[in-house]
């Protein structure tokens, strides 16, 4: 079985516990699916940080040991003010023109974006990037905080819309 066919197995696992349970959290033991799978413990890590990480609307905490588990919990949000803490938490202070453009992918994945918006957005950001290279020659770091600044508020006015 190829790596990447094993771990698509182990997110639909993962993800079926989830529907069955309805309460948006599960609790597992990372040596008990290492086990179901036939895996090293480390391949359940990769999948929990790629695949169920915050910006794909997912919190996994975890507690090593004998007695160790992980917890997924699927992050909803209750109002809007949430949603836009959560956002502004994901971005951060400055980010890279990949991972807003994951982030992006994410967002429209879970149909908090459409494809036009997320196409809009990522637009802006570009031409904000162009702008600030060629024409005011900003600094790497600086057109990454100022990536951040922009993406903040079009997600954040979107979420509030």
């Amino acid at each position: 079985m190829s790596a990447s066919s094993l771990t698509s197995k182990i997110e639909e696992y993962i993800e079926q516990l989830l529907e069955e349970n309805g309460s948006g959290a599960i609790s597992l033991r990372r040596k008990d699916l290492a086990e179901l799978f036939e895996c090293v413990p480390s391949q359940i890590n990769y999948v929990l940080r790629s695949k169920f990480a915050p910006e794909n609307g997912f919190l996994v905490e975890s507690q090593r040991g004998g007695h160790g588990y992980i917890r997924v919990v699927q992050l909803t949000f209750k109002n809007c003010d949430e949603e836009v803490t959560h956002i502004q938490d994901l971005i951060g202070s400055r980010t890279s023109e990949q991972e807003s453009k994951r982030l992006l992918m994410n967002l429209q994945n879970r149909k908090l974006l459409s494809a036009r918006e997320r196409l809009l957005i990522e637009v802006a950001l570009r031409s904000q990037d162009e702008n600030g290279r060629a024409l005011f020659d900003v600094s790497i770091h600086t057109r990454e905080i100022m990536r951040a600044a922009l993406l903040k508020k079009l997600l954040t006015s979107l979420a509030l819309s």
